[in-house]
């Protein structure tokens, strides 16, 4: 089992966690959880092989820059 933890560290943590939160849990190959610690937003990825983990990273990836682009641009 691979793992990852990605720790962003951003004013925007609390709405990253609501963001992604819903999209969190058991997946077929892949484990995810999201919470939140000060300002700071943690991301713990569970997978059963690189596919799964590259996959499931891209994807997480990707909403975070989403959700940030999206909060800098409504201040």
């Amino acid at each position: 089992m691979l793992t990852a933890v990605l720790t962003i560290e951003s004013v925007n943590a609390d709405s990253i966690v609501a963001s992604v939160g819903p999209d969190t849990g058991e997946l077929p190959r892949t484990h995810v959880s999201v919470r939140s610690e000060g300002e700071a937003a943690i991301v713990e990825i569970s997978a059963a092989d690189s596919s799964a983990m590259r996959a499931a990273l891209n994807s997480y990836l990707e909403s975070i820059a989403i959700i940030e682009d999206i909060e800098n641009i409504t201040k």
